[in-house]
């Protein structure tokens, strides 16, 4: 799901969202630990090795929106080692069909699955990845979120990449009932590292990272899968079905994304791994940055008074904090100095987010 928020609008975009820091009802972004591969990963769509017996399956993927349970299962593993990022995802699927074959096409217009990452959590500079049960790939850069009118670099690829597909029953074969697809990824970290503040492999610390899946009801014509259409003509809008929820229908608010652990154990030795407490500080500020976007989108003037901007208590784990507004001439920051580590963590107008 990529492309397709320019012409829903920016106001859709910016819409307020709700702070998890400011409203303990809702629930937290999901997390999965990452082992270490001890054996070598073959890719070809099935998961057969050892390694990946041992790693535990993610949560059932959920509406995009986070209330509805989807028509298909879908769960993911994820496996790394000294070269390599691995993932493997499960589709059920009783009709398994695509039909583009172009690389770095618009892949979301067929079914498929996608990974989002985000190495250092500041919402800037993340990678996009798109496949379908052809093995078609997409993956691209982006220097923002669209709502802050960053460059989408179409033509990066991540070189060395391993793909591949297993389809359990047949593609593109409407006289039959399949299982699934099931699809096994290799990301080089040489060059998924290239956003970070460091080239390192990150074992024992986390990135942020969405996945998606979209699903789109078809119409068969002279035994030809197309995507359904309405009686009017237009398409009808497809099901993202997401690991952890993003509250709206649009994947690139990344702060919303899930946290993906890399453990220094090898798989099958356990370890814990629990959402750091500055973290929570920064949905807070989150949507104090949300509430921004949006007074600009409708008066064309960000809020210049903190008081008026933070108007509830700003509560993180029973701390009261006080965030500090700085106006100045591009914008705006927004910081609160944390309780638990020390650090001043800072949002700017831009959706940036830099840890001093």
């Amino acid at each position: 799901m990529n492309l397709k928020f320019f012409s829903v609008g920016l106001a859709l975009i910016c819409l307020c969202g709700i702070s998890r820091a400011q409203n303990p009802d809702l629930p937290t972004p999901r997390k999965y630990i990452a082992y270490k591969a001890p054996e070598k990963i073959i890719i070809d769509g099935k998961a057969d090795e050892v390694s990946w017996q041992k790693a535990s399956w993610s949560a059932d993927f959920i509406d995009i929106e986070g209330a509805l349970t989807p028509k298909y299962k879908t769960n993911m593993k994820i496996l790394w080692d000294d070269n390599y990022l691995y993932f493997f995802a499960k589709l059920e699927e009783p009709q398994v069909w695509a039909t583009l074959k172009q690389r770095d096409t618009v892949i979301f217009y067929n079914n498929d699955f996608e990974i989002f990452i985000d190495p250092d959590g500041d919402t800037h500079n993340y990678m996009e990845f798109e496949m379908n049960a052809l093995n078609t790939v997409w993956d691209l850069f982006l220097t923002k979120p669209y709502r802050d009118h960053g460059n989408v670099l179409d033509s990066w690829d991540i070189q060395g990449l391993k793909t591949a597909v297993h389809v359990d029953g047949s593609i593109n074969d409407p006289s039959d009932t399949d299982l699934g697809w099931s699809v096994e990824i290799a990301m080089p970290w040489s060059v998924i590292t290239e956003p970070a503040a460091t080239s390192a492999v990150p074992v024992d610390h986390f990135w942020r990272m969405g996945f998606s899946r979209v699903n789109w009801k078809f119409d068969l014509i002279n035994g030809k899968y197309y995507r359904k259409k309405d009686g009017n003509g237009k398409f009808l809008p497809e099901y993202n079905w997401v690991w952890s929820p993003q509250w709206v229908i649009n994947m690139h608010e990344p702060e919303r994304w899930g946290y993906v652990y890399f453990s220094s154990n090898t798989v099958g030795h356990e370890t814990t791994f629990n959402i750091p407490q500055d973290e929570k500080i920064k949905w807070g500020l989150y949507a104090l940055y949300r509430k921004q976007k949006k007074h600009f989108a409708t008066t064309g003037k960000w809020i210049t008074s903190r008081d008026d901007l933070v108007k509830k208590p700003f509560l993180v784990e029973g701390i009261q904090l006080d965030p500090k507004l700085e106006m100045h001439q591009a914008g705006w920051n927004l910081s609160v100095k944390s309780p638990f580590t020390g650090r001043l963590l800072l949002g700017r107008e831009d959706g940036k987010f830099v840890v001093e």
